[in-house]
């Protein structure tokens, strides 16, 4: 059964998933790493750049946040089952 608490869960895995990718070793491979682009004359609207871009600022925005909500999870995983 999908509850809400299910989602919340299924989200914190994804973006737990996405700031832990590795530029240099996951995303190079594909082409997708920092060192890919030109130093600002590479076409921004391309999906690609969008998704380097989206990446990079989830990994920068959700930083800290990400880890209270990890610590919570636990703690009420701990508690509650």
């Amino acid at each position: 059964m999908l509850t809400l608490w299910n989602l919340f869960e299924a989200s914190l895995l994804c973006l737990n998933a996405v700031c832990v990718l590795n530029e240099e070793r996951f995303m190079q491979k594909m082409g997708w790493g920092a060192q890919s682009h030109s130093q600002g004359f590479e076409d921004q609207s391309t999906v690609k750049y969008q998704i380097l871009n989206l990446v990079r600022s989830i990994r920068t925005v959700t930083r800290i946040p990400l880890i209270l909500l990890n610590i919570l999870t636990i703690i009420f995983k701990l508690l509650l089952g």
